[in-house]
């Protein structure tokens, strides 16, 4: 992999949203993300695939510095349009030599704007024009303000910037002090990008104290040695007019030697190109650390819904164990037969004789299917309820959780409501399991009635009766039954018991037991899952995939492993070509 190959692994990753949750500091992640990003797309793949193409030099500035107005007298044609209305610079202007036109108009540089070579064109486009009055192998591009009020400008400027292998940078005698052009320059310090600052609108009496004063606030942000133009305040007849022609002469010479020195702005692109990618090394671990934060975010947000459901598995189970169920319509149905007046006097002396009434219940004194049914909706009432509870949970312990009220906002209050009860089809999936639970324990039943020593014992109750004391017993103490509970609920699975252990034997009905009740919690586990995934799917759609950080991590490393591929700079900054015209700054 060369140098290319990896800045384009570098690229990959950064293709979808790394910061979905709303943690830490992620509007800022979430721009510096956009940044890397850009100038990747701008200026890292476009300048190392074309090493040697034209050198753009962006002319950027704060609201009112003067930038339309300074291109327009730089080229002697009303390229750009300046005006009163702020901000002046909707749509940025690229001025080509007509030799490089070609090149700009295609997508090499800045692929992300439409091209157009008429009129001003709309958001998103930039305007291409060719002129003579530049030499080939230079670009100006006339860049909107970088503190305008309008935030895609803003944006855009600094896009702009991002991708210039050479800023010229515009600011006044009235706010070269600003803090927001600061901001800027000192990322041009730290990405070594090749800068000259035109100090404009300044009056001639104010040039050498201003500028004395600026060069020693770019010594002190590290711009030591930056070359600086002056341009003194000039009355102009109007907003349009351009600049008297000896007020730009010095820039003009600049401008027209670096084109013509093919060596030097070869120097140019090589410091921009170089600090650029020494820029990744910090900026890519930092990007990766704040993946990692969103992955933790997302770690901790399925943490929560797993508990949550584990409380559901457990409400459930705790319904299984307490009795509960077989108390109301399950316990109307055994009491159809059975009745509640001497039931445990007789319990322990009269299982042969309860027994025998049992016989009757089973053979059409009292439909079995009625018990069945109540037994069905019993469990079916307690999976909805464990459903219900773990949903509950899992929606307030995200509505706390770092990252987790912006995902629910992000969902909607409709949304977020829903997810806060069960599912609205569990209900028959809960019917669905319970049945397919009943005719495995019918199948138990059968298995274990095949035995010689037990086939007559169940003969007399019938598969459906022997099946259906197995599910009463289920819900049973999980540790089993050494006496008779107290209450009636706790008696109908004492009987319940006591007349299975009278058909297979004490062993057999344990382990009967077991398996049926760990078959029912299985596909009540399975359902839970189900239910949970309904939280989980929503961080799946959102979450970066694994392994981002540690891909980017590697990646940077990569490109700074075959940095060496890339010819270093003759000189540590860029000593611009002297103009023709001295000029006093």
């Amino acid at each position: 992999m060369d140098l290319l190959g990896a800045l384009e692994s570098l690229r990959r990753p950064l293709d979808r949203e790394l910061f979905p949750l709303a943690i830490g500091e992620a509007a800022a992640d979430r721009r510096a993300l956009r940044e890397l990003a850009g100038q990747l797309d701008d200026y890292l793949l476009p300048r190392l695939r074309a090493i040697d193409a034209p050198l753009l030099a962006v002319v950027g500035g704060s609201t009112g510095a003067g930038k339309s107005t300074l291109v327009n007298s730089l080229v002697g044609a009303d390229v750009a349009e300046p005006g009163v209305l702020r901000p002046t610079t909707l749509v940025p202007t690229l001025v080509v030599n007509p030799a490089d036109r070609d090149w700009f108009v295609g997508q090499n540089v800045l692929p992300g704007l439409s091209r157009g070579t008429g009129g001003p064109g709309g958001a998103g486009a930039l305007r291409v024009v060719a002129s003579d009055a530049l030499g080939a192998g230079l670009a100006l591009l006339d860049a909107p303000d970088i503190d305008s009020v309008v935030t895609a400008n803003r944006e855009l400027a600094a896009q702009l910037l991002a991708a210039a292998d050479l800023w010229l940078f515009v600011t006044t005698a009235a706010r070269y002090a600003d803090e927001v052009p600061w901001s800027f320059l000192r990322s041009a310090r730290e990405r070594s990008t090749a800068l000259a600052v035109v100090l404009d609108r300044i009056a001639p009496e104010a040039v050498e104290p201003v500028s004395r004063d600026l060069d020693r606030l770019l010594a002190e942000n590290g711009l030591s040695g930056t070359r600086l133009f002056t341009v003194p305040e000039a009355a102009l007849p109007d907003e349009k007019a351009r600049l008297p022609e000896e007020s730009v002469r010095p820039i003009v010479s600049w401008l027209t030697g670096l084109a013509a020195d093919a060596a030097e702005r070869s120097r140019v692109v090589r410091q921009t190109l170089s600090g650029a990618l020494d820029s990744l090394d910090t900026r890519v671990p930092a990007l990766a650390t704040a993946v990692e934060r969103q992955q933790a975010a997302f770690d901790g947000l399925r943490t929560i819904v797993t508990g949550a459901y584990a409380g559901g598995m457990a409400d459930f189970d705790e319904g299984m164990r307490d009795g509960s169920l077989l108390r109301g319509e399950v316990l109307a149905r055994w009491q159809d037969f059975i009745g509640t007046g001497d039931l445990m006097r007789s319990l322990e002396s009269r299982v042969g004789w309860l027994r025998d009434r049992i016989v009757g219940f089973f053979t059409g004194r009292a439909p079995a299917a009625e018990l069945k049914d109540a037994l069905e909706s019993g469990v079916e009432s307690l999976i909805r309820g464990a459903a219900d509870g773990a949903a509950e949970r899992a929606l307030e312990g995200w509505s706390a959780a770092p990252g987790g009220g912006g995902l629910l906002d992000r969902i909607g209050a409709v949304e977020a409501a829903r997810l806060g009860r069960a599912s609205p089809d569990l209900g028959k999936r809960a019917e669905a399991a319970v049945r397919g639970w009943q005719e495995f324990v019918l199948d138990l039943v059968r298995e274990e009635g095949a035995e010689k020593r037990t086939t007559a014992r169940i003969a007399s109750f019938g598969v459906n009766g022997a099946g259906l004391l197995l599910m009463l017993a289920v819900f049973a103490s999980t540790g089993g039954l050494t006496g008779i509970e107290v209450g009636i609920a706790g008696g109908t699975s004492v009987l319940s018991q006591k007349l299975l252990e009278a058909v297979f034997g004490d062993q057999a009905v344990r382990s009967l037991t077991t398996r049926a009740r760990e078959d029912l919690r299985e596909r009540v586990r399975v359902l839970l899952e189900e239910e949970a995934a309904r939280f989980t799917v929503r961080l799946e759609t959102v979450e970066p995939p694994r392994g981002t950080a540690d891909a980017l991590r590697a990646a940077a490393h990569a490109v700074r492993d075959r940095r060496t591929e890339l010819p270093a700079p003759t000189a540590p900054t860029v000593e611009l070509p002297a103009p023709d015209l001295g000029e006093e700054a």
